[in-house]
């Protein structure tokens, strides 16, 4: 059985729809077929909704094929004044497919996520700036980076946003940014000299400071 209808754009399927009869309560488990056919007609989104209730997901392609719940909203009770509900009608209607307002919603909800934004003050990057502001304020006090690590894992983070896969893979994904810079950064001096090795190694080498 094939899902209830499609969205299309200019020819090209941009979300698979479930529709479920008025009243009945939306769970996961009704749109498990629909993402499953979604991933292997590779679609990157599923609506599920009963005329009142609507949620779109996001297909996770992975193994297994899961979904991600992107948006739950009952169009009864949005408020025509109310901007934030605009912006979320906004996303799935036809101008917001054109312009896939979608992902960069979807992006914007996961950087601002207690997952990522948990891995990244664990960052090695955002522990250095902690802990040169700290030596900055009490300078006579000896601060090592692990310390500051133990003490925002143990005190300050909430347990349940450092532990598990989210928070794995938001770390992976902060590693997998910095490293891109990295290599940009790398490719640059080799750009401004010709891509010259030895002019390349002459530059990266400290220069003695008398």
């Amino acid at each position: 059985m094939r899902p209830s209808d499609q969205t299309r754009l200019d020819g090209t399927v941009q979300a698979l729809v479930e529709v479920k009869a008025i009243g009945l309560e939306l769970k996961d488990q009704h749109v498990k077929q629909a993402v499953d056919y979604a991933a292997n007609q590779g679609v990157d989104w599923v609506v599920l909704t009963n005329g009142a209730h609507w949620r779109i997901y996001n297909v996770v392609f992975a193994k297994p094929i899961g979904q991600e719940l992107i948006i739950d909203i009952e169009i009864c009770a949005l408020n025509s004044r109310n901007g934030a509900d605009l912006e979320l009608l906004n996303l799935f209607c036809k101008e917001g497919w054109a312009k896939s307002v979608l992902g960069e919603y979807q992006l914007r909800r996961q950087v601002l996520g207690r997952f990522f934004l948990g891995a990244l003050v664990l960052s090695d990057a955002v522990l250095d700036v902690i802990r040169r502001e700290l030596r900055r304020v009490s300078p006579e006090v000896k601060i090592e980076t692990e310390q500051i690590r133990a003490v925002l894992s143990t005190e300050v983070l909430k347990r349940e946003v450092i532990d598990g896969e989210k928070f794995d893979e938001a770390r992976k994904k902060i590693a997998r940014a910095a490293n891109k810079v990295l290599r940009k950064l790398q490719a640059a001096p080799a750009q401004q000299m010709g891509g010259d090795p030895a002019a390349v190694a002459r530059a990266s080498t400290p220069t003695a400071i008398p």
